[in-house]
Parts: C-alpha cells; sequence; structure tokens
C-alpha cells in the first residue's frame, strides 16, 4: 500500500487549502482509494492508496504548484482496515510520515520511503519544475485528451507551436516515464 502524507506550505499565511487537496486526491486516485482522503491536522493531509499509478499521480499532482511537501509511505497496512485512514495504522503510515518530514526540507517538494523510487521521481519533478506557463497549457490540454491539433485551435497558436511546446515542456518524456516509475514503486513494496 501506498500512504501519502502531505503538509500545506505556510498554512497560517495562506488560504486552506486542505479541502482542494482532498477533492484532488478524491479525483485522481478516484477506485485506487483504500480509504476516503482526510485531514490529519490543521494543514496535512492523508491518503491510502492501493496502486502506484495513482499513487504517483496524487504526488506530482500535489507538487506542481510548490504548496505542499509530500510524503509516500510504501508498506504494510493493519488489517482489517478501519473506517477513517486517521485510525489506520502500519509501516506505511509511519514511513509516510518520515517521508514528509524529509520532503519539507527538499527542493523537490517530496520524499519516498524507498530511496531508488525517491530519486527517479525527484528527477521528474525537476523536469516538471523547469515547465513554463505555455508548457503548462499544453500539458493540461494533453492531459484532457486533445490532439496537439486540437490544442492548437483551443491556444489560437500553429500546430508547430505546440510541437514546440510540448517538447520544451518534457511532456513526451513525462508520459514516457510515468509507467515505469509506477513499476518502480510497485516493486519496492515488495
Amino acid at each position: 500500500m501506498f500512504v501519502i502524507t502531505a503538509d500545506q506550505h505556510d498554512s497560517r499565511i495562506s488560504d486552506d487549502l486542505v479541502p482542494s487537496a482532498l477533492d484532488q486526491v478524491t479525483e485522481i486516485a478516484g477506485s485506487a482509494l483504500a480509504l476516503p482522503p482526510a485531514r490529519t491536522a490543521g494543514d496535512e493531509i492523508q491518503a491510502l492508496i492501493r496502486d502506484a499509478g495513482p499513487a504517483l499521480a496524487v504526488a506530482l499532482s500535489l507538487t506542481r504548484n510548490g504548496e505542499w511537501s509530500v510524503g509516500i509511505g510504501i508498506g504494510e497496512v493493519e488489517d482489517p482496515l478501519t473506517d477513517d485512514v486517521r485510525a489506520a495504522r502500519g509501516s506505511a503510515f509511519i514511513a509516510a510520515r518520515d517521508a514528509v518530514e524529509q520532503a519539507k526540507s527538499s527542493p523537490s517538494r517530496l520524499a519516498i520511503s524507498d530511496p531508488d523510487a525517491e530519486a527517479l521521481v525527484r528527477l521528474l519533478i525537476e523536469l516538471r519544475d523547469r515547465r513554463t506557463k505555455e508548457g503548462w497549457e499544453a500539458y493540461d490540454l494533453l492531459a484532457q485528451g486533445m490532439t496537439q491539433r486540437d490544442a492548437a485551435a483551443e491556444l489560437g497558436i500553429s500546430e508547430g507551436a505546440v510541437s514546440r511546446r510540448v517538447s520544451a515542456a518534457g511532456i513526451r518524456t513525462e508520459e514516457a516515464a510515468l509507467p515505469a516509475l509506477a513499476k518502480v514503486l510497485d516493486a519496492a513494496q515488495g
């Protein structure tokens, strides 16, 4: 199992992002959620996710804007599951707590209880952190299922311009890396 613990940056001086983050986690992880995500402390959220792909997608989404430190704990969770993620226990929860504390001082805002998985996911986050506003516009449209032609029409630019944005933003590199990274996370589960 994968436990994500995320801590909002500067929560004392900014808006409460927990409600929107909980919605975001629910939407991204969907049926892979073992329990509904929840606020665990004033500015923290926690989620228990069965599969590596959705866990990775949640972590990437939360780290996108630099508003969250994200820890991923990989390991065992006590059976039977409780009704509330805040009452669940196991080594994955302990690892997620340690990881989120490490993430607070990491430039990538992420830590994972498996060092190999962490190193590879951090590379992807660094690629994403270099993405321009225009690159994110292309990413978001393609993520909605649009073709590059459709994205060009939506943005009012040429297909060539979209292609350059996709290339400069490393979007195809990210698409190719995600399944491999999910396999690394799965392997870390044992």
